[in-house]
């Protein structure tokens, strides 16, 4: 899981629902437009103060921007899936070339 994919997205998610735009977020949080525009975009790592000033510009805690989401769930269920396949590949491969 992208920890900065997944900042950007609940910060999208909790500004668009309290109806701010990135300028008037990044105005309360402390920020600039250009910063919430590229945490939004995964592009930026904030730091645990930022975080906590993210936070208090969205009125949540700290740990709500961290929090999984729906989509993040999916992506490490989907990785799980993934995973367990090429194991099970693997298996099949092995076991084909000891028969020989």
């Amino acid at each position: 899981m992208d920890m900065r994919r997944l900042v950007g997205r609940n910060i999208a998610r909790l500004r668009k629902a309290k109806g701010l735009t990135q300028e008037r977020f990044a105005e309360q949080s402390g920020a600039t437009q250009q910063y919430v525009s590229d945490l939004e975009r995964g592009l930026r790592n904030p730091t645990v103060v930022m975080l906590f000033h993210l936070a208090s510009g969205l009125g949540v805690t700290p740990v709500e921007l961290v929090t999984p989401d729906a989509e993040a769930k999916s992506e490490a269920a989907k990785a799980r899936r993934a995973k367990a396949m090429k194991r099970k590949v693997k298996k099949t491969q092995i076991g084909g070339q000891q028969r020989r």
